[in-house]
């Protein structure tokens, strides 16, 4: 077996100044402890990082772009998401 074969893993990190992790690129390893290393060997430099993620990139599901519209309409459907309509009783900071 080469490292070719090897699942392919995708690679998120967290900067010491961020609050999300961010998707920072991919490589193969064997298994997850090698890839988590190797991730840490390839993906931080000058110790700027706090945080990796490595999923096989198999275990990833995401929406496909041409689906945009009937995937993400029904969200508008939603008003409670954004209650702008609520009234705010006086005494209570706007934040």
């Amino acid at each position: 077996m080469n490292d070719t074969d090897w699942p392919l893993y995708e690679v998120f990190v967290r900067s010491k100044q961020g609050l999300a992790h961010r998707h920072v690129g991919s490589l193969h390893a064997a298994d997850d402890q090698m890839a988590l290393e190797n991730a840490r060997d390839a993906y931080i430099r000058r110790n700027e990082g706090c945080s990796i993620w490595v999923v096989q990139s198999r275990y990833l599901v995401a929406s496909q772009p041409e689906d945009r519209g009937a995937f993400f309409d029904p969200s508008e459907d939603k008003i409670y998401r954004h209650p702008t309509f609520y009234a705010i009783p006086d005494g209570i900071k706007n934040m």
